[in-house]
């Protein structure tokens, strides 16, 4: 088995203390490794065969296991366990169940791609953007699915009651390792995708605050969010975040895309 990977230096920041949204976004994960939750993932780790794995070995699986399910995602095919079990997982086979649970995890709060089952007898999952949001229908090549910070940027405004400061905004993703100016593996320089990108596309409006001196800015959902879902299902999204451990977002982001680059 190969080595887990070290993330870029530069997808590293350092966690913040939390504020009271960011604690509501991430709940009890900032403050200790999150365990994978049934409400996000078809399957529910309960196996006790993880406990012979460390878990960078089994960050290592899932991330293999993550790379795949972006290739069916781009081919827009079905997957089912057969496979996975024969792609990926071959000499671990005992290990399906929370690997696949984690990988459901990340595909759904890293991508924003949700592992939906369509037969329990067969197995068989199909692979569908996270509340419907349409802004990775097209991907062309090289490009990787962004509408994870798509849903964590519009639960933050939904968490400040329908309009979210800037700063506050790119403090809770800074935790993620996700900041204004610097790159990012998957989401490229996240200020152009947040105040250009997804403006344009309709999904955020990004203004100044009224009668703010020196200009302050806020994010709000722009029309194509609100026609795509709703508030009310983005608050039932938040169990599936609050899953997440902020400190092991950039760790997961690197990890994934090395291996898709690899064609694991």
């Amino acid at each position: 088995m190969r080595e887990l990977r070290q993330p870029e230096a530069d997808l590293q920041a350092p966690v913040q203390a939390q504020g009271p949204v960011e604690a509501q976004l991430f709940g009890a994960a900032g403050e200790e490794a999150a365990s994978p939750s049934s409400s996000s993932s078809p399957v529910a780790p309960s196996s006790a065969y993880a406990e012979s794995l460390p878990q960078e070995a089994l960050t290592v699986l899932m991330a293999d296991l993550v790379a795949f399910l972006l290739l069916k995602y781009r081919t827009k095919e079905p997957i089912c366990k057969a496979e996975m079990l024969n792609m990926v997982l071959r000499d671990h086979r005992d290990h399906f169940p929370v690997v696949f649970s984690q990988a459901c995890e990340c595909m759904q709060l890293v991508f924003g791609v949700d592992v939906k089952e369509v037969d329990p007898r067969e197995c068989t999952y199909v692979l569908v953007p996270t509340l419907g949001l349409t802004c990775d229908a097209v991907l062309s090549d090289g490009q990787r699915p962004k509408a994870g910070l798509l849903v964590m940027v519009l639960c933050l405004i939904a968490l400040y009651g329908d309009r979210a400061p800037e700063e506050e905004v790119w403090e809770a993703l800074s935790v993620m390792g996700v900041c204004a100016g610097r790159k990012h593996c998957i989401y490229g320089e996240p200020r152009e995708l947040l105040t250009k990108v997804w403006v344009q596309e309709g999904y955020l409006e990004y203004r100044q605050v009224p009668h703010s001196d020196p200009a302050r800015y806020e994010f709000l959902w722009g029309p194509r969010a609100h026609a795509e879902t709703s508030k009310c299902q983005v608050l039932e999204h938040l169990p599936s975040v609050n899953t997440l451990d902020p400190r092991s977002f950039p760790s997961l982001c690197a990890e994934a895309v090395s291996d898709e680059e690899e064609g694991a």
